[in-house]
């Protein structure tokens, strides 16, 4: 196999590959390769989705989030009691009812989804969303309907998202390199185990903001307006990207000044629109509409929960900013680092409004409220690690680098789910299939950072299934893993941060020219 041509910086960094050489030669090459010789390339994307509902499947035939686990058992228990409390409760009582039992959280998109689950799923059994009685109800028909609508809501919104993304950003490579890149993207190991495992619906929130992308891209800027206000009001935690959305539109009105204003304010009409028509049933009082924002912001449970990957729980163990300041303060505190933190990306983004640069900005801004918002959870990792496995035949490295370790942050989670096994399976399968580990970098040194790296992943593991931590210091390995991811994603900020900034100009200029030859 011939050694593909590369295009490197002036640091050593690799910046693309050429078009017609294959990335690496991996086992999922091969088999992509095999598929074209035997004519079956045309069926690659339907084994690739067929594959991937496979792995899903597999997946959720493990436990889940509280599991048998009473009183409040976990994530699953929250997700059908507010199919039960959307179907039974009057919609101005949604964001009241019954608080301490998971009352509903999440923006009104998510309460409309889960009545429609609701109500489709009383059609095969009542008994799975009674009112009140049916908490903590887990026979395996019920689990079978939860489980699975989950993979159609991903199969509806996110895969299709995913195929459209990839067949415009690598319209000029082979039709391999586009089924690679869906494969691999499919198979990230942390979205399918959270989704799938641990037991949520977060493909449908990044899948629309795959869509919002999508529509840039094609320049539907209203209507990628509209995607990206849905993805926001499926889940808040889409905020992470909104600061690169909006200084790349805000970019493209500044840009197109014949024309930029229109745009702008049809922008702003759009989104104005969206949001009153998903919030209008909660708008008849001011006191209707701030129990909802207060529900959506609970700034009263501390600046993180857990142990999360993330500046502030790292540092926690040497100052212990939650009894040294009180809440409002740390507020102020996270949000000035935070804004200070994006800042580069955004206005750099501002400044050249391209779509290669939005990508890298949205990781930017995604990684850096991780690191240092407030009020973050472990599984907001799936949000910098969106953008960042859409790069991953432009990042191969980079990005199966984080994504490693983007899991790995995520194991006490796991491990709490009984998700071991398939956590093991699930991550091994994607790093043989892509050959990540194999990956060349220049410089050299950082295949050897990588690689340490992966050593000490493998040491905490080791301990923290063969030696008990300390009676005085029962979170021992927690807090390893906590304080090691955490370098690791400052690490990963910085470096996203210089390719963003370091990006050629005219990229979509570039990138046209090569789809028209």
């Amino acid at each position: 196999m011939s050694k593909s041509s590369e295009t490197v910086d002036n640091n050593g960094f690799i910046i693309s590959n050429n078009d017609q050489d294959p990335v690496v030669d991996s086992p999922a090459e091969r088999w992509l390769n095999w598929l074209g010789q035997t004519n079956l390339g045309k069926c690659s994307t339907v084994i690739t989705l067929l594959f991937g509902i496979y792995v899903r499947w597999n997946v959720g035939l493990n436990p889940y989030s509280g599991q048998n686990i009473p009183p409040m058992y976990g994530d699953y228990e929250a997700q059908r009691h507010w199919m039960e409390l959307t179907l039974h409760v009057p919609m101005n009582r949604w964001y009241y009812y019954d608080l301490e039992w998971w009352g509903l959280d999440y923006p009104p998109l998510t309460a409309y989804v889960s009545w429609i689950c609701g109500k489709i799923g009383s059609m095969f059994n009542p008994e799975w969303f009674a009112l009140d009685v049916s908490r903590g109800f887990e026979s395996e028909e019920s689990k079978l309907f939860m489980r699975s609508s989950v993979l159609i809501l991903e199969y509806l919104i996110y895969v299709p998202s995913v195929i459209v993304f990839v067949n415009w950003w690598l319209a000029s490579k082979s039709w391999q390199k586009r089924r690679l890149a869906v494969l691999f993207i499919l198979l990230q190991p942390a979205l399918i185990l959270i989704d799938h495992g641990h037991f949520q619906y977060n493909s449908v929130m990044l899948g629309l903001t795959v869509w919002s992308l999508n529509c840039f891209f094609y320049e539907y800027y209203v209507i990628g307006s509209v995607a990206f206000c849905l993805a926001l009001g499926f889940k808040q935690m889409s905020l992470y990207f909104s600061p690169a959305i909006f200084a790349y539109l805000l970019g493209k009105c500044i840009k197109n000044k014949p024309q930029g204003f229109i745009l702008f304010v049809k922008l702003g009409v759009t989104v104005i629109i969206t949001f009153v028509i998903m919030f209008f049933p909660f708008l008849d009082s001011v006191e209707h509409i701030s129990q909802v924002i207060i529900r959506m912001f609970p700034l009263n449970r501390g600046l993180y929960e857990d142990k999360v990957a993330n500046f502030w729980c790292a540092i926690n163990i040497i100052i212990k900013l939650r009894e040294m300041f009180e809440i409002h303060v740390l507020t102020r505190i996270s949000l000035f680092t935070t804004l200070l933190a994006i800042l580069p990306s955004c206005i750099n983004l501002g400044l050249n409004p391209d779509k290669h640069r939005l990508v890298y900005c949205l990781a930017n801004s995604a990684l850096a409220f991780f690191m240092f918002s407030f009020q973050v959870h472990e599984k907001s990792i799936l949000l910098p690690a969106l953008p960042i496995t859409l790069l991953t035949l432009d990042e191969p490295f980079w990005s199966s680098w984080f994504n490693n370790v983007a899991l790995f942050s995520m194991f006490p989670l796991l491990k709490k789910d009984r998700l071991i096994l398939p956590y093991f399976v699930v991550w091994f399968m994607w790093n043989w299939m892509g050959s990540f580990v194999q990956r060349d970098v220049k410089p050299v040194v950082l295949r050897y950072i990588s690689w340490a790296s992966y050593l000490v992943m493998a040491v905490i593991h080791f301990f923290d299934f063969n030696i008990d931590p300390p009676k005085r210091y029962p979170d021992l390995y927690i807090v390893l893993n906590v304080t090691f991811s955490s370098g690791i994603h400052l690490f990963m900020l910085l470096y996203f941060n210089y390719r963003q900034i370091t990006l050629p100009y005219n990229l979509d200029e570039k990138k046209d020219k090569r789809k028209a030859e």
